[in-house]
């Protein structure tokens, strides 16, 4: 019996180890509960930013006018961006250090490439529809190109990343549809969906 469970034992570090250098398994549920935060609060200034100008941001990006309002806009995405990548970057960088695992191998990079092509082409895309005028898509593409990207990365980490991206595509498709609303969905998106995200990860994974 002791030489059974000995077996067993054996097999299930052995399957560990494989999924460990087949997988990025340092990926850290805190850092979802920080992103979905920063989002939240991020949405909360654009929507006063948004909701309480005077200024009809529509008909000035139509006409070409960079106005302080979407000047705004940019730069609360752009802070939000750079506090999510520090945040997963560092958390990270913390749990492979704390549990002996290299942060950059082979799996970090395809990692990093399958979920890095989507985002840089959605962005690409959205700064075009931006340029354009039609920021009631804007939304909507974010959280389609970044579902597509976690779907898309999720057979280098855990599997928990893929149900992640396919709710962020839904609501991507559900916002394209509800014109207006972009920024509600937006918040649940990558705001909720990221702290229930980072909640169950933490929960499953780390505690």
């Amino acid at each position: 019996m002791e030489k059974q469970q000995n077996y067993i034992d054996d097999l299930s570090e052995i399957r560990n180890i494989m999924e460990r250098s087949s997988r990025f398994v340092s990926l850290s549920g805190l850092s979802g509960i920080l992103v979905g935060l920063y989002a939240l609060i991020g949405a909360y200034m654009a929507y006063k930013t948004f909701y309480f100008s005077d200024e009809l941001i529509y008909s000035r990006l139509r006409d070409g006018v960079i106005s302080t309002n979407v000047i705004k806009l940019v730069a609360i995405a752009f802070v939000v961006l750079i506090l999510a990548l520090g945040s997963a970057i560092g958390l990270s960088y913390r749990k492979a250090k704390k549990n002996g695992l290299p942060i950059w191998d082979n799996t970090a990079k395809l990692l990093f490439v399958n979920l890095f092509i989507p985002l840089i082409s959605g962005g690409i895309f959205i700064v075009i529809m931006f340029s354009k005028g039609a920021i009631g898509l804007v939304a909507p593409s974010t959280l389609l190109f970044y579902g597509l990207a976690l779907v898309n990365a999720s057979k280098y980490t855990f599997n928990d990343i893929r149900y992640l991206g396919i709710a962020e595509i839904a609501l991507g498709l559900m916002s394209a549809y509800f014109i207006g609303y972009g920024l509600l969905f937006w918040a649940i998106g990558f705001g909720v969906l990221h702290i229930i995200y980072g909640l169950w990860m933490y929960f499953k994974y780390e505690k």
